[in-house]
């Protein structure tokens, strides 16, 4: 049996998922990392995407995250979401209608913290459609 690290997918409610992997790629704001057992310590920003799960040698979960924080040690990975759900929910209305909540965002905004809370929802939607591809 392969060695296996344990991965958390958290949300502001609940503890989503805690299962133990071969390894999870996770979208780092500055690019996407695997963590596999015995990995270095590492705490990342996570950019609005899809994370891999890892098992018997192939992607046995995928899973939208529209941004948060990831911790990884040797033994654990926990990444705290935004918001997650499972990429088999998504779908093009979905994405479709955050891209329209997004714009009427980016025309009201009045402020610099307006604007830039616009701009990560454009993130969001973008990433939403990127992950359908």
């Amino acid at each position: 049996m392969a060695e296996k690290i344990q991965f958390e997918l958290v949300s502001p409610a609940k503890l989503l998922l805690s299962e133990p992997v071969e390894m999870v790629v996770v979208p780092g704001e500055d690019g996407d990392f695997g963590a596999l057992p015995l990995h270095a310590p590492l705490i990342s920003t996570v950019r609005p995407g899809v994370i891999d799960i890892h098992n018997n040698g192939k992607v046995t979960n995928r899973i939208f995250i529209a941004g948060g924080f990831a911790e990884v040690t040797g033994e654990r990975v926990t990444v705290l979401a935004e918001e997650a759900f499972p990429l088999e929910e998504l779908t093009s209305e979905m994405a479709a209608e955050r891209r329209a909540a997004a714009d009427l965002a980016v025309s009201d905004a009045q402020t610099d913290l307006d604007r830039s809370r616009a701009a990560r929802q454009v993130a969001i939607a973008e990433a939403m459609v990127i992950a359908l591809r």
